[in-house]
């Protein structure tokens, strides 16, 4: 088995993991407000902008067909950007991608709605949520796999959770701006001009994400740690022909967390809206708060897989979430402090169980496949367990009840033990 821990003899061990871990939760930072800015969005904006001819629930629910485009797109990206790289280096592979995720986001801010543009406005909206997805996909660094690698003996967990971070803290950012503007303006300002700052900021945002990205993954000293640790890109189809199975493995393995994600972010949201049984406000409040009980839960979730494995522990939250899913129905279909229950308590097994999903999707991979696998397997895993997850809660919920919200959930659960069961390489890399 590979060492974790770069050779003492190594010119390049003097770099340190926390440095990593910075550059790591930077870029997820910036990627996951671009994603929760256009999720939040698709609720509160554009059923009333893009949509209007429906009502509101097909508005909401088109939206969230759009919302899934970005997930098509991401292993698109990935392979795309791995040609990139290999062709013309790092730094342009990363520098394009994080350009396309800021123009394609900044974009949506400039685009104007359904009563100007009719159809028209609607297929722009769907090529920018995809070009999103392109770019998403094409701005792994591969970062997170150089942290866990660099991981001190007994702290792969804990190194493995430092980049989960940036998912709640850019859901936090995203909420707080869009609470500012929905409690600050008047509704039909907010729906002509104020939902289009969050978007202008992303592009701010991935910017200075970009200059510290560039400063840690193209000078000569990380480059030559990628390339000791096998950190480079390999043709998707020779990834597929040769490691098919471990990236089949890998996303089933996260699968519970990644169908808890956006059922925990953006489908309440929804449904609240959609039903009209609290103010939008305080669910975003509530939202905010579950954002920071998220954190806790990663951070936790890194103590406890160095304690008991990081197998261990995505079974034990898989277990967790599969009861949760039974008290989905009751929870969000009663008061509202019931829903904010709902939101809180499904923040706390989002973060513990997410905390240990980046290490789950790569736990398999030969050196030589790493880099790639890494991409790849998340991309598919996002596909499967999150892309659809607002589209078939809602549209389902509504139609047939709560209770298939807790299908969704448990059938995560059961996929990520089954997974786990196959998966004893994870247990021996513990």
């Amino acid at each position: 088995m590979e060492s974790n821990v770069p050779d003492g003899n190594d010119d390049h061990a003097n770099v340190a993991p926390g440095d990593i871990a910075v550059g790591v939760i930077i870029g997820r930072t910036s990627e996951y407000f671009d994603f929760f800015v256009y999720g939040i969005a698709s609720v509160l904006v554009f059923p009333s902008v893009f949509f209007p001819f429906e009502e509101r629930l097909q508005g909401t629910l088109l939206a969230f067909v759009v919302f899934s485009f970005a997930f098509i797109a991401r292993p698109l990206g990935s392979a795309l950007f791995m040609a990139i790289q290999r062709r013309w280096g790092r730094g342009v592979k990363l520098t394009s991608a994080l350009f396309l995720l800021g123009f394609s986001t900044a974009g949506m801010a400039f685009l104007p709605g359904y009563a100007t543009l009719g159809f028209t406005a609607i297929v722009l909206l769907s090529v920018l949520r995809f070009l999103q997805g392109i770019a998403l996909g094409g701005s792994w660094d591969g970062l997170p796999s150089l942290l866990a690698l660099s991981a001190p003996p007994g702290r792969r967990g804990w190194y493995a959770m430092l980049g989960q971070l940036g998912a709640p803290i850019g859901f936090m950012v995203a909420s707080g701006l869009f609470l500012f503007l929905h409690s600050s303006l008047p509704l039909a300002d907010f729906l002509e001009w104020g939902w289009r700052y969050p978007f202008y900021v992303a592009f701010a945002i991935n910017v200075v994400a970009l200059f510290a990205r560039l400063q840690l993954v193209v000078t000569d000293e990380y480059t030559k740690l990628l390339e000791d640790r096998a950190l480079e890109p390999t043709g998707t189809i020779e990834l597929v022909r040769s490691q098919g199975y471990n990236v089949f493995i890998g996303a089933f393995v996260a699968l519970a967390s990644y169908a808890l994600f956006h059922v925990i972010t953006v489908f309440p949201l929804s449904w609240i809206a959609i039903h009209a049984t609290q103010p939008i406000n305080d669910v975003l409040v509530v939202q905010i708060v579950g954002g920071a009980i998220g954190i806790v839960g990663i951070v936790t979730s890194g103590w406890l897989a160095d304690r008991i494995g990081r197998r261990n522990t995505l079974g034990l939250l898989a277990c967790l979430i599969a009861v949760f899913s039974g008290f989905a129905p009751m929870l969000l279909g009663g008061t509202p402090a019931m829903q904010d229950a709902f939101i809180l308590i499904g923040f706390a097994l989002l973060g513990l169980s997410y905390g240990q999903a980046a290490g789950a999707v790569t736990a398999n991979f030969a050196a030589k496949f790493r880099y790639t696998g890494a991409a790849l397997t998340a991309d598919v895993a996002w596909l499967i367990g999150a892309a659809f997850a607002p589209l078939v809660a809602l549209g389902l919920s509504a139609h047939f009840g709560l209770a298939y919200v807790s299908i969704y959930l448990l059938s995560g659960a059961i996929c990520t033990l089954a997974a786990l069961r196959l998966n004893r390489a994870m247990e021996v890399r513990d």
